[in-house]
C-alpha cells in the first residue's frame, strides 16, 4: 500500500483526495517508534523529490521530511533553497531536522540566495536558534535592504544569546537606515533571554533602551521589561 501511495503522490495536486496518501501518513506515525520504517519512508520521500512533482505534492513530501528527515535529507533540501517555488517548504523542513548539517546548509545559503528566499533562510536560522549564525547574521544588519536587515535583527533576537545581544548592541550606533530595526531585535533578544531565566542579560538590554533619547514606545517597552525582570 505504501508503494501505491507514492505512485499516487507523483500525480497528486490541489484538489486531489488526500486519502490516497494515507499510507504515507500512517507510516510517518509508525516511524516515531520504528527506525526501520523511518528510514524507508525517508528514502521514499527523497526519491519522490527527484520526480517532477506538483507544488502541492512537493510541499507534502517536505512536510513528512520534517518528521522523519535525517542528515541524509539535507543535500536534497539544501539544493531547493534557491528555487522560488520550492524554497519555502524545503527550508521549513531543514529548520526542523535536528542535525548540525541542516544549520550548515542554511548558513551557506545566506551567500547564495536573495530576496524572499534569503529572508526565509534568515528566519529559519533564527527559529533554529543557531548560535553559529550570529556572525553572518550580524553582517546583514548593515545591508541596504531594510527587509533583510530587519529579518537578521529579529533572528538575532530570537537566537537570544549574549553574543547575539552584543552584535545587536554594536550595530545600533552605525545602523544603516532605520535604527528601529536593530532596537526591535534587541527587544526580542531581551524577551528571549528573560524567558531563559537570564535576567541580568535581559535587564542590561532593557536599561540600554530606557533612556530619554529613545522614542516613547521604546522607553515604554523597556520599562515593562525592567518590571518583568524585577518580578522574575
Amino acid at each position: 500500500m505504501l508503494a501505491d501511495a507514492f505512485e499516487a503522490l507523483k500525480k497528486f495536486d490541489w484538489g486531489t483526495d488526500l486519502s490516497v496518501l494515507s499510507p504515507i501518513d500512517d507510516a510517518a506515525v509508525t516511524a516515531h517508534g520504528d527506525p526501520a520504517v523511518s528510514q524507508e519512508l525517508e528514502n521514499r520521500l527523497l526519491a519522490a523529490l527527484k520526480e517532477s512533482l506538483s507544488r502541492d505534492a512537493h510541499d507534502y513530501a517536505c512536510r513528512k521530511l520534517m518528521i522523519v528527515g535525517t542528515v541524509a535529507s539535507v543535500p536534497s533540501l539544501a539544493g531547493q533553497l534557491g528555487n522560488k517555488e520550492q524554497s519555502h517548504m524545503a527550508r521549513y523542513a531543514l529548520e526542523r531536522i535536528n542535525v548540525p548539517e541542516a544549520g550548515v546548509a542554511l548558513r551557506e545559503a545566506l551567500g547564495t540566495v536573495s530576496g524572499s528566499q534569503k529572508i526565509g533562510v534568515i528566519s529559519s536560522l533564527g527559529s533554529r536558534r543557531d548560535a553559529a549564525a550570529v556572525a553572518p547574521l550580524g553582517k546583514l544588519l548593515q545591508t541596504d535592504d531594510p527587509a533583510v536587515a530587519r529579518a537578521a535583527a529579529l533572528a538575532l533576537g530570537t537566537i537570544g544569546t549574549a553574543e547575539s545581544a552584543a552584535v545587536l548592541q554594536a550595530a545600533l550606533p552605525s545602523a544603516n537606515g532605520d535604527k528601529q530595526i536593530v532596537i526591535d531585535g534587541l527587544l526580542v533578544c531581551a524577551e528571549t533571554l528573560l524567558a531563559a531565566d537570564k535576567h541580568a542579560e535581559a535587564k542590561a538590554i532593557y536599561q540600554s533602551l530606557a533612556g530619554e533619547q529613545q522614542p516613547r514606545l521604546v522607553r515604554l517597552a523597556a520599562t515593562r521589561g525592567l518590571l518583568a525582570c524585577a518580578r522574575a
